[in-house]
């Protein structure tokens, strides 16, 4: 009550001013009446100039910035001043709060991987992050306040906008390029809406990609499957000669065996997804590994082909030896397969800069046309379907060996040439590169070694 005190003191010091004017009145006039009227009316004044002018600096401050501290007047005026200078700093703290959640609200949508578009009533542009900018090709800022169906005119979208009914997303091709958006509205406030979208088109590649291998898996089990039906079928219906029996039990086997490389190399590309990455402190020796692979070749081959598959690199690798021999294998078997016979297939070893290590198969087949190299290690793609089954492949190799270079930190990398060959090249990190010790066996290569010794 500080106001209370101060106001009441300056009416007593205006009141005391009038009486004094009052009786200097009075003694000069000779009239009572004129002395209280003057005293009255200077004492009135006096209360009304001194409001008058604390009024004036309050106003004063309340029409600029606000940014100064508001008069520091005593009395009622000073309160008031007071008070409201409070309220507008208590405002001010409000609004920057409001406004920084704001942008922090702001700026985690634009984080987001999702597109975030937001509409008023007549489906202008009330703002858009960066992402939905890419999805529908718009200006975050030169497109503020357009109507979005003027921008985004694919059927589809304004078709789905207009007609109100949100339950289920639409499904859109994105307008850039290749590529398939799905996208949501959600309506808020006042007629306002919120457009949210999401770039699914690997999602549909994925599920693209998982159709075709379920029809695949199907189809290549089938295909031997039928062929053994009807071979059973024949030896129970017809007779057959001893030399007829033993054709049909000979190609009986022939597609038992591809059933059984289809099913492990089934087998193998779920152990690879699902497995942890492999250690990088497990060496194993890549010229034991070779050397086993050499043996193979030579075997698949006979003699059919010149080999060069034992280059000596004295070089240990890190990682898993079962999966190491596998990728290697698939590539130096593929080699075999499709080169004719007196081509020359070769393996080669050479440290890169930089330390990465690269292992090459090399070989004078028919070579790969360029536009189904990128395809090479999809599931079950080949370039000549008939030829492939008619070698014994399952179309699964490729993506066995890409999957391991994956797991090991390196990568597989094409060369080839219509009627020159191919080169396929395996480049491992140089963290997983080390030249081998003096025993020349890795971990599992030395545990098998002494496993044997012991036999």
């Amino acid at each position: 009550m500080t106001w209370l005190l101060s106001r009441l003191l300056m009416a007593l010091g205006a009141a005391l001013t009038g009486f004094i004017v009052g009786v200097v009145v009075r003694t000069a006039s000779g009239l009572d009446q004129l002395g209280l009227v003057a005293g009255a009316a200077t004492a009135a004044v006096l209360m009304l100039m001194l409001d008058a002018v604390r009024g004036h600096r309050l106003l004063a401050w309340l029409r600029g910035n606000q940014y100064d501290n508001a008069p520091r007047d005593t009395g009622l005026w000073g309160e008031i001043g007071y008070r409201i200078e409070r309220a507008v700093r208590d405002r001010d703290r409000a609004v920057s709060r409001g406004r920084l959640e704001l942008a922090q609200f702001l700026s985690a949508i634009e984080a987001s991987p999702n597109g975030v578009l937001m509409l008023d009533a007549q489906e202008q542009i009330v703002w858009c992050n960066r992402v939905a900018a890419d999805h529908f090709s718009l200006d975050p800022q030169r497109d503020l306040r357009q109507r979005i169906t003027n921008l985004v005119r694919a059927p589809a979208f304004v078709g789905y906008l207009q007609a109100g009914s949100y339950a289920e997303p639409l499904v859109l091709g994105n307008g850039r390029g290749p590529g398939t958006l799905s996208i949501v509205v959600r309506e808020y406030g006042d007629g306002m809406r919120l457009v949210l979208s999401l770039d699914i088109t690997e999602r549909v590649r994925n599920e693209a990609m998982r159709r075709d291998f379920v029809a695949n898996v199907s189809h290549e089990i089938r295909t031997p499957l039928t062929v053994l039906a009807g071979f059973i079928e024949t030896l129970h219906s017809l007779p057959l000669t001893a030399v007829e029996r033993d054709r049909v039990l000979t190609l009986m086997n022939q597609q038992t065996q591809r059933m059984q490389t289809l099913v492990a190399d089934l087998l193998t590309l779920a152990q690879l997804e699902g497995s942890p990455r492999p250690a990088p402190d497990r060496w194993v020796a890549l010229d034991g590994l070779l050397a086993r692979i050499a043996a193979d070749a030579d075997v698949l081959s006979g003699g059919r082909h010149r080999l060069q598959l034992k280059p000596q690199t004295h070089v240990e690798l890190a990682g898993i030896e079962s999966e190491l021999l596998s990728a290697i294998a698939n590539l130096v078997t593929n080699a075999v397969r499709y080169t004719p016979d007196g081509g020359d297939i070769e393996v080669a070893w050479r440290v890169l800069e930089g330390g990465n290590g690269e292992l090459t198969v090399i070989d004078t087949g028919p070579g790969i046309a360029r536009e189904h190299i990128p395809r090479l290690t999809e599931r079950f793609y080949r370039v000549d379907g008939s030829r492939s089954r008619e070698t014994g492949g399952t179309g699964l190799g490729l993506s066995i060996v890409k999957h391991v270079m994956q797991r090991h930190g390196g990568e597989l990398l094409v060369q080839s040439e219509v009627g020159k060959g191919s080169r396929f090249r395996l480049v491992f990190p140089a963290a997983r590169v080390r030249q081998a010790s003096d025993s020349a066996l890795g971990d599992e290569a030395a545990f098998n070694a002494a496993a044997l010794s012991h036999h």
